[in-house]
Formats: structure tokens, sequence, C-alpha cells
């Protein structure tokens, strides 16, 4: 007679497994490459810009994330980055100079800041280390910061295989 296969990784409820990729805002992702807006793609000229600002369609970034950059060696005035920025507020969820990944970056970090994790008090939790959107590792350090001093243990991955980061003495 074969007894019955219990796991006891799935059923321990004392673990609270925490995955970054639940937060994750929804929303697309563009990055703004002013290069084509420059003189030649390196030389800024004010009335130009201006012009190319004033004739662009800017309701087609509505609830989209902005990364603002510049692809050439060019070197760009703060103003510039400013004046495009004042144009996509209405429309843009979130405005970044930057990559992406800085995007996703400033994204998580005010995620995590704004995190209750009042629940996670003397607990043991697995941060989930896999996710199939692009969390950032930024992300995992920050939210590491916000637990250790309230948690009871810490680990990363999942539970049947996880990695030991933190327990409170």
């Amino acid at each position: 007679m074969a007894e019955e296969i219990i796991n006891r990784v799935a059923n321990n409820t004392k673990l609270i497994t925490i995955d970054l990729e639940d937060y994750y805002p929804e929303g697309d992702r563009i990055l703004f490459d002013i290069k084509d807006w420059l003189f030649e793609g390196f030389i800024l000229r004010e009335k130009d810009f201006r012009e190319s600002v004033a004739n662009h369609d800017w309701s087609q970034y509505q609830n989209k994330y902005i990364a603002l950059h510049c692809s050439t060696d060019a070197i760009i005035p703060g103003w510039a980055y400013l004046l495009l920025t004042t144009r996509l507020i209405p429309f843009a969820k979130k405005v970044v100079v930057g990559s992406l990944e800085n995007i996703e970056t400033i994204l998580f970090t005010h995620i995590i800041d704004e995190l209750d994790v009042s629940e996670y008090q003397d607990k043991f939790l697995i941060i989930k280390g896999c996710s199939n959107k692009p969390v950032p590792e930024s992300a995992y350090i920050a939210l590491i910061q916000k637990l250790q001093p309230i948690a009871k243990s810490i680990m990363y991955g999942e539970a049947c295989s996880s990695v030991p980061l933190f327990k409170r003495k």
C-alpha cells in the first residue's frame, strides 16, 4: 500500500512569497530619441527644435511611460528635456531622462517606497526571483532593505529551492 505524497513546501503556510512581478505597472514603454530633431543628429538649433516640438503629435503617448534620450554624442541643454516634458505631461504616465531601464527603476522605487509591509512583520519571506517582466535588480535591493528590519527571515528564489539571505537572531 503506497502512502500519499504530501508537498510540505507548498503546504507551509508560514512561508510568504513576494513576487515583484505582481506589482509591475502595465503600460507601453517608449524610448523617445531626440537625435532626429537635431541638425545632422548632433546640434540642437533652438528655433528648429521648438518647431519640431510644436508640430509633433503628442497624443500618441497617451498612458505610456516615456524615456527621453539622445542616441548620439550630442550635448543636449537641460531645457530641451524640460520642454519635451511640458508637452508630454498631459498624456504620458511618467517621463524620465535616460533608458527604458531607468523607467523601470524609477517606477519600482516608487512602488516599493509606497508598499505597506506591515503584514510581513516577523514572517518568513521568500522573494521570488524569476519573472517574465523586466523587474530591475535595483527593485530587489530596495525590497530587501525595506523587509529586513521587520522580517524573521528572508530567502530568495522558489519555496522548493530557495537561497537563505537573512535570519533575525
